[in-house]
């Protein structure tokens, strides 16, 4: 027989479940769309938005597969105004390296809640992006997430922290400006 304290946590954690991912799954509309400034709105001020590099690595030697946010070198160690400053750039229409503009289609899944304390979230999250630009121009990245979510009145959630797992590790592109 099942508790119905049990039940409505279960059922609380379904609701969650579905809100996370529902923000989620918004969040990547808007960066497709193009609709940056409204991205920004979800992120938190204090945000850190980290994606460190990838190593290949000897077996057993997992200490050493990412580079460190404080002390080396990362694909993106960003706060809150650098991320303001690239979308900045980006939106003046003169940023060569979207001239013409990139087609972006991001890819959410495999959404897990991993902890929730007080209206703090830790999510963590599977991704595929892919961006086209020009006519044979392709980059795709392919990764995982583990994001600190807050719960917020106006946007649902904001991302206070988000660090960004990518598989390869080697990037190709020319430049990157893709948010993940």
């Amino acid at each position: 027989m099942v508790e119905i304290g049990s039940d409505r946590a279960s059922l609380e954690r379904l609701i969650l479940q579905q809100e996370l991912e529902k923000f989620l799954y918004r969040e990547a509309r808007l960066l497709d769309e193009r609709r940056l400034e409204e991205w920004l709105d979800l992120l938190a001020e204090e945000i850190h938005y980290w994606m460190p590099m990838r190593r290949n690595v000897k077996f057993g030697d997992w200490d050493r597969e990412f580079t460190s946010a404080e002390t080396e070198i990362n694909w993106f160690n960003e706060g809150k105004e650098i991320l303001e400053g690239r979308i900045r750039q980006l939106n003046t229409g003169v940023h060569w390296p979207e001239e013409p503009v990139s087609r972006y289609e991001h890819i959410v899944t495999n959404v897990e809640i991993m902890d929730v304390t007080g209206d703090e979230i830790r999510v963590n999250s599977k991704f595929f992006c892919y961006q086209n630009r020009l006519q044979d121009e392709v980059n795709t990245w392919v990764g995982r997430r583990e994001d600190l979510l807050r719960r917020d009145a106006e946007t649902g959630f904001k991302v206070v922290k988000r660090k960004i797992i990518l598989a390869q590790n080697v990037m190709l592109p020319k430049v990157v400006n893709t948010f993940f």
